[in-house]
């Protein structure tokens, strides 16, 4: 008997978003199916899964112990959120016959109910979860195959924390020996904290140079990878998107009113990790040639949930009612309302005091009454209470008459 050869040997996953990609959170049951695909009739001992979850920190560091001897020393460290195995062919004793074609072998298992990690792959550690496939043989070396999914820890931004305004306001002084030049201010604000990519952040800003030099008004979100491993932390800051201002002379001042800067396709933010941490910041600067940049930090979190529309309505007006410093504010006094003569001419007023003649189902005082006021002016508007003791003495009968005394 000849025997068969293994053409083809895979893992694929019931579960595809629109980009083919399986994606899956805490708690969701992932399924797929184990593909073999043999010509003529192979045995088979065993045909096992094993999943697995886990994030992992590793950088290498060198230090110098005397003149002339050095020495390098590894951090790692490692967290595990999945690990599961399954056997879907084997027996005790025998083996089984695959015939020839293609067969599919069903798995099923469930992620824990606990949070888990975010999918990440960063510069010095990285969060991962796959389905190994080991297909034993006898008298032959096990096959193997890995297929990696994805997990999204989801984070809703709809909450009062994430919608809440973001400000800053910073200056700086420039001086150059006995020359003191005027101060740079920066002000700085966006209408909430959690956004989700594809999103524009708008940025209201006020930037005023006094200072003898010419300044550029620039911002730019980082993300900010942060491993930790030994009691020792490895920190990786990358550009994410940025925009630039115009140049300011001295004497000029600038204001954004919700410059728009769009957030690519980013990881959303980690921060349930114990080993890894991915984290997200706006910076609003003022770049200046020959000094440290006056620059302000407003935290961000990228999230997965996007926002809702009453949400978004919600944080539009309390970003406008909180804009005062930015000279943007409402009014904090509401405004009187107009007055009579805006609204009724004389002409209607006259107009309406000339009784038409009655009909006889409406005879009588009311069609008069309702004819004679129609038009009348209301009282004139005032903040404050024209009959302070008639509204006490009102309160305190209403208090006299309450059952409970």
């Amino acid at each position: 008997m000849v025997l068969g050869k293994v053409k083809s040997f895979t893992v694929s996953y019931d579960c595809l978003n629109d980009s083919n990609v399986p994606v899956f959170s805490s708690g969701d049951s992932v399924s797929g199916r184990v593909i073999i695909e043999v010509t003529g009739e192979i045995r088979v001992k065993s045909l096992k899964i094993h999943a697995k979850g886990f994030a992992k920190v590793r950088w290498t560091e060198s230090r110098n112990a005397g003149s002339n001897t050095a020495y390098t020393q590894n951090y790692t460290e490692e967290v595990e959120y999945l690990n599961h195995k399954d056997i879907l062919i084997g027996h005790e004793r025998g083996l089984t016959t695959i015939h020839s074609g293609r067969h599919e072998y069903a798995f099923s298992l469930e992620l824990p109910q606990t949070p888990l990690a975010t999918s990440f792959e960063g510069k010095h550690g990285s969060v991962r979860y796959w389905v190994k496939a080991e297909l034993h043989r006898p008298w032959l070396l096990p096959m193997k195959t890995k297929k990696e999914f994805t997990v999204f820890e989801h984070i809703d931004i709809n909450t009062p924390l994430l919608l809440s305004p973001q400000a800053g306001t910073k200056d700086k002084t420039l001086c150059c020996w006995f020359c003191t030049s005027g101060p740079i201010s920066l002000s700085a604000k966006i209408e909430r904290k959690g956004y989700t990519p594809g999103e524009s952040i708008q940025i209201f800003a006020e930037i005023e140079n006094c200072s003898s030099r010419m300044v550029v008004p620039k911002a730019a979100i980082y993300q900010t990878q942060t491993f930790y491993a030994k009691g020792k932390m490895k920190e990786v800051k990358q550009l994410v998107a940025n925009l630039r201002g115009e140049s300011l002379s001295s004497g000029k001042t600038e204001t954004w009113s919700g410059k728009m800067l769009k957030i690519p396709p980013v990881s959303p933010s980690i921060l349930d990790c114990s080993i890894i941490r991915v984290e997200y910041s706006l910076m609003v600067y003022v770049d200046i040639p020959g000094a440290i940049n006056l620059s302000l930090n407003l935290p961000l979190v990228i999230g997965t949930i996007p926002l809702h529309p009453f949400g978004s309505r919600t944080s539009s007006v309390s970003s406008q009612c909180s804009m005062s410093w930015l000279g943007m504010a409402l009014p904090e006094r509401p405004e009187a309302p107009p007055s009579y003569a805006e609204i009724v001419t004389e002409e209607q007023r006259q107009s309406s005091l000339d009784v038409p003649p009655a009909r006889e189902e409406l005879d009588g005082p009311l069609f008069a009454y309702i004819h004679e006021f129609r038009f009348q002016p209301p009282p004139l508007y005032s903040e404050i209470d024209p009959n302070p003791d008639h509204a006490s003495r009102t309160e305190e009968r209403r208090l006299d008459a309450c059952p409970s005394r």
